[in-house]
């Protein structure tokens, strides 16, 4: 049993570098944060961070979310320092509008929806705009009835030309948002928005082993490694840039 479970990893691990080496993601190099950036952080909630907090939270400790929430937390602790802008999503739902195919979760009033304790901080900085939103695509979720957008406004008031994005998960609401940001960067529609910057080793998603994900009903098993670069891959197609170190200005 002990041996056929180390050759799965191993193999699970020498696809994955195949797939890396078939469809790498070549970084864009340091990345500078100045004046004219804004840190957005995406759902650093306790139902996708915290350990037991609910159907689409960890079981057991995630290194890589933990790795996440950690460099989140540094790099919010620097933005707040300097006074610099910071726009955090959280995802927050109502218990009678599910998000198929998902399983109920962030309902509001659970705890599910609010900051890791880590981050509770951020939630009476002066620097910090939150907006909880209902989908998983942040940049949809910001539009007001009045076809205003909340995220829009904010890179409007403060000039903001890149924002440097992090969180949870990178091939789902780190992707979708930085895909439709871009799209509408592209007609201009954020201005003077230039760049998406995604800052990989601050960015994280979930596992899901195929072994486990066979004895749930309509579940697809979502191996965290493969999904996280695959993630950073499709949000470099579409046009972001990857970062795997920040520097100060």
């Amino acid at each position: 049993m002990g041996s056929e479970g180390a050759n799965d990893d191993a193999g699970a691990a020498a696809a994955i570098d195949l797939l890396r080496s078939a469809a790498p993601v070549r970084t864009d190099g340091d990345h500078l944060l100045t004046t004219r950036t804004g840190l957005v952080l995406v759902d650093v909630v306790n139902g996708f961070c915290t350990v037991g907090a609910g159907n689409l939270a960890p079981v057991t400790p995630n290194k890589q979310i933990e790795k996440m929430v950690e460099e989140a937390g540094r790099l919010a602790r620097v933005f707040c320092d300097r006074n610099w802008p910071v726009f955090a999503f959280l995802d927050t739902h109502y218990p009678d509008k599910p998000e198929p195919p998902f399983p109920p979760h962030c309902i509001i009033g659970s705890g599910e929806e609010n900051f890791v304790p880590a981050l509770e901080w951020l939630e009476d900085d002066p620097n910090v705009t939150i907006r909880r939103k209902d989908c998983i695509d942040g940049y949809l979720a910001s539009f007001e009835k009045d076809g205003s957008n909340v995220f829009g406004d904010w890179v409007a008031k403060f000039q903001i030309q890149s924002v440097l994005v992090v969180g949870i998960c990178t091939d789902y609401c780190v992707l979708d948002f930085a895909s439709s940001t871009l799209a509408a960067r592209n007609i201009g529609r954020v201005p003077p928005l230039e760049d998406v910057v995604i800052y990989s080793e601050g960015c994280a998603t979930f596992d899901l082993p195929v072994e486990v994900a066979m004895n749930i009903k309509g579940a697809l098993a979502h191996p965290q490694d493969l999904m996280h670069h695959m993630g950073l891959y499709m949000a470099k197609s579409r046009g972001a840039k990857i970062v795997d170190r920040i520097i100060l200005e």
